[in-house]
């Protein structure tokens, strides 16, 4: 069975945005102020380095019952039995996922335009991030963000749940979440505060204001 999840508030980690900081320490702060799910993000860690950054989260996630997703990496999610992985157009095709993970475990892809919808509801994954809804240092390759609008467009005409990153904070986060996605994924947002646990207690607040005035 797979597990729950909450998309309320989707925190992706990076290290060269953490201040610093071990990437356990920002986690630790931002799961004690709501986060609801974490995907671990390495992009230039060595297989070892990665996996040794995903063990070091997996307990405060299991103890926090937050499902603990990884970006990418199918052979690290497997390896530490995490509750997922996150795709993006230019990786692991999901059917090709979907029979390494099997079925028991989150799949998440990324969607960039409208184009890439009508394949993706055929897919048997579990939601879709809708990326970026505002052009971002975390997503060079992407010259334009789809905007309040676009955002909308691509939420709606999902069957599957969806969570929009890119570019988001706290001033805008309530704009976002008004488009019709399920959550807010952030990273800077949280990996950059002085203080993650209350950015991240910020943002919960934001999502759940925006839940109550639907």
């Amino acid at each position: 069975m797979r597990p729950d999840f909450d998309l309320s508030l989707y925190l992706v980690t990076d290290r060269d945005l953490s201040l610093n900081r071990p990437i356990k320490e920002v986690v630790l702060r931002a799961v004690k102020g709501g986060v609801t799910m974490v995907q671990l993000r390495e992009k230039t860690a060595s297989t070892r380095e990665f996996i040794q950054e995903a063990l070091a989260i997996k307990p405060i996630l299991k103890d926090a019952e937050i499902p603990l997703i990884i970006n990418d990496r199918v052979d690290v999610a497997m390896a530490i039995d995490a509750d997922g992985v996150h795709l993006g157009q230019n990786d692991m095709h999901w059917k090709m996922a979907r029979k390494i993970v099997g079925p028991d475990k989150l799949i998440g892809i990324s969607i960039e335009n409208k184009d890439q919808i009508e394949e993706t509801n055929d897919a048997d994954i579990d939601y879709i991030g809708i990326s970026p809804v505002f052009t971002t240092p975390t997503k060079q390759e992407l010259e334009y963000g789809l905007g309040l609008t676009g955002t909308s467009e691509i939420a709606a005409s999902s069957r599957y749940p969806s969570v929009a990153i890119g570019g988001i904070n706290a001033t805008n986060a309530l704009d976002v979440k008004l488009t019709g996605v399920n959550g807010i994924s952030v990273v800077s947002a949280i990996c950059s505060a002085a203080d993650p646990e209350s950015a991240a207690r910020e943002l919960i607040e934001l999502m759940r204001i925006s839940s109550i005035s639907k």
